[in-house]
């Protein structure tokens, strides 16, 4: 059930988000959540996107050099204590989170929360027995 996380390798120089927007743009892709880590000289751009494929194979034609990344979304209640508890049950068990980054939808009251983990598949496992509700591709379409 894992959703797919569209990573660019950036060079930090002017222009270079510029190329990367208009090409999904141009690809008729919506972004829904974007995280950049960057250090001085390059960074990674991660988006969840509407069309992964279509986005990479977008990003690819204009030079860049993309990877597609299953990560583990997960839909909380946008209340405090909520993301917590999805910390603390991951912790119990175990699993690391390597990163993590968060988009809210409004009309839902929900929160998504995108969490790069060793073993997604054990991690939504466990999730799932807590009662933490999974996303996947159709839920990040219709957001």
């Amino acid at each position: 059930m894992a959703v797919k996380q569209v990573s660019i390798f950036v060079e930090n120089k002017e222009g270079k988000l510029v190329t990367i927007t208009d090409a999904i743009a141009k690809a008729g892709v919506d972004i829904r959540a974007m995280s950049v880590a960057d250090t001085q000289d390059f960074g990674i751009f991660r988006l969840i996107v509407t069309d992964p494929e279509k986005a990479k194979e977008a990003l690819e034609s204009s030079g860049c050099f993309v990877s597609i990344t299953k990560v583990v979304g997960v839909s909380i209640p946008d209340e405090p204590g909520s993301l917590s508890k999805v910390v603390n049950i991951l912790a119990r068990h175990n699993i690391n989170i390597e990163y993590m980054y968060a988009f809210i939808t409004a009309t839902k009251r929900f929160a998504s929360v995108v969490l790069r983990v060793a073993d997604n598949e054990a991690a939504e496992k466990i999730l799932t027995e807590n009662g933490v509700k999974l996303m996947d591709e159709s839920d990040i379409a219709v957001i």
